[in-house]
């Protein structure tokens, strides 16, 4: 059987940063497992049209690999891609992911202190720490939505963008108005002959600060690094100021909230569809959305924006709870991810044969600092519940978790396993639980944050600073040792 002392789960910008840290801290004994044929994670399954990061490009990339080559303030899809595989072949660490491997199970040994790893329901692999970066945002949510089934044309989620489609000319529905849909929905109504858009619950959208960025100012860049980081800087303290109104003061999100209605105001003239696009919502709630051109496509003769609930899916169109069908060449799911779900949707069998997913179940999602759970030894999770952000970069939260692993191997040493507290990671779960009853977040509405159980178990409820501070030194009197 296959040995090796650290197995990584996931090539997008969480498994890549573990893998060149690990490196950096002279750990060559690893492995990068990516279930799909190439890197990149989010960023490689989404590439609908439209599709952009919508954290400025200067602070959703690695603090030590800064990149002067952007060419927009928000980078699309493509440039974050090119930046991840520059990043794995610079650091060293492409020849380190292998292709094609999907874990499907891993199960601790506690006789021997190690994890087995299953690889496509049969290939079998050792490792002694077992590292989990696979993100949030790549596994498409479906609706249960009934005769989806039986739709006669091309049906497809926005995360596997079926690009052999023509849209031109032809009747399009698009099911949902989340941070995917109105990138695409732009890009749908100068194709299509008639675009039906069905809400079911209208976003806060404000204006996007987007532009282009020169070739003079990449030179500049590329010359004077140090002029680029002091505007990351600038946009990270920006981005963290607005943390107030999240997760200090709700009061502070009225300023955020009237520039969101005068962007509606401005843009949307017709009352009607207005009030249909005003949120009934407390602003942040659910995320902030940022377009200059979503509500403009909305305002198309050719388009029309429907907010009577789905009945169901025909063969030939959507049908609404009001009677009414409305033909459809072509339907297209905006519905988002499966975020709860995601991080167990593998079989991990902890201490005692416990798989997480049934841990979790019984005792609520939760984990010290996001990254360790009490009865799973050796595991360390990267985006893990609560360390998601509402207001800044999670680029920012990845490297300040894989410094935790690398701080937490090096305590791991010759012993056998280091497992955390159970009584460490209650208080921390207890604590963040109370830190989210104050914020906008726990406003009543029913967002993608909640879990199955209706808990916040995504979103961390400070500054990221207070994350960084956090998570800065490892207390060795958080852990047990066992040798």
């Amino acid at each position: 059987m296959e040995q090796t002392e650290v197995a990584i789960i996931g090539s997008g910008f969480a498994g890549l940063c573990m893998a060149i840290k690990l490196r950096a801290a002279g750990i060559e004994d690893f492995v990068v497992l990516e279930q799909a044929e190439h890197l990149g994670g989010t960023w490689r399954d989404n590439t609908y049209p439209g599709c952009a990061c919508d954290i400025p490009s200067y602070l959703y990339s690695f603090s030590f690999e800064q990149n002067p080559h952007w060419r927009r303030m928000f980078a699309p899809w493509d440039e974050i891609l090119a930046y991840l595989e520059h990043c794995a072949t610079k650091y060293g660490v492409a020849d380190r992911i292998r292709y094609g491997a999907e874990v499907t199970e891993a199960v601790f040994d506690e006789a021997s202190g190690r994890w087995a790893v299953t690889i496509n329901d049969g290939e079998a692999l050792q490792a002694r720490v077992l590292v989990s970066g696979v993100g949030n945002l790549h596994q498409p949510k479906i609706p249960d939505l009934p005769g989806l089934d039986s739709f006669a044309g091309p049906a497809f989620h926005s995360a596997r963008w079926d690009h052999g489609q023509d849209l031109t000319g032809r009747r399009v529905a698009v099911v949902g108005t989340g941070a995917s849909a109105i990138q695409f929905v732009p890009r749908i109504a100068e194709q299509a002959a008639h675009l039906d858009v069905y809400q079911r619950t209208a976003p806060w959208i404000t204006p996007k600060p987007d532009r282009a960025i020169g070739p003079r100012e990449r030179a500049l860049h590329e010359r004077f690094p140090a002029g680029q980081r002091a505007i990351r800087d600038v946009i990270f303290w920006g981005l963290e100021a607005r943390g107030l109104g999240f997760a200090g003061n709700p009061k502070l999100m009225k300023g955020l909230e009237l520039q969101a209605r005068r962007h509606l105001r401005k843009q949307v003239k017709d009352p009607v569809l207005r009030a249909k696009l005003t949120p009934d919502y407390q602003i942040g709630c659910k995320r902030i959305l940022l377009s200059n051109d979503y509500y403009p496509a909305l305002t198309r003769d050719t388009v029309d924006l429907v907010t009577t609930p789905i009945s169901r899916i025909t063969p030939a169109g959507v049908v609404t709870a009001d009677g009414t069908e409305r033909p459809a060449d072509v339907l297209v799911l905006g519905t988002g991810f499966e975020v709860s779900g995601n991080l167990t949707r593998m079989r991990i069998l902890g201490r005692d044969g416990i798989d997480l997913a049934d841990h979790w179940k019984q005792h609520g999602i939760g984990a010290h600092l996001g990254i360790t759970v009490a009865g799973y030894p050796n595991l360390f999770l990267l985006v893990g519940p609560n360390t998601a952000l509402g207001h800044s970069s999670m680029v920012f939260m990845i490297e300040a978790q894989v410094r935790y692993v690398v701080q937490a191997l090096r305590l791991l040493g010759r012993a056998a396993s280091i497992e955390v507290r159970e009584e460490v990671q209650e208080r921390f779960v207890d604590e963040i639980q109370q830190q989210l009853d104050d914020t906008v977040w726990e406003a009543g509405c029913n967002s993608w944050y909640l879990d199955d159980q209706g808990r916040n178990s995504t979103i961390w409820p400070e500054f990221t600073v207070g994350y960084w501070r956090r998570t800065r030194r490892l207390d060795p009197a958080d852990f047990v040792l066992v040798h």
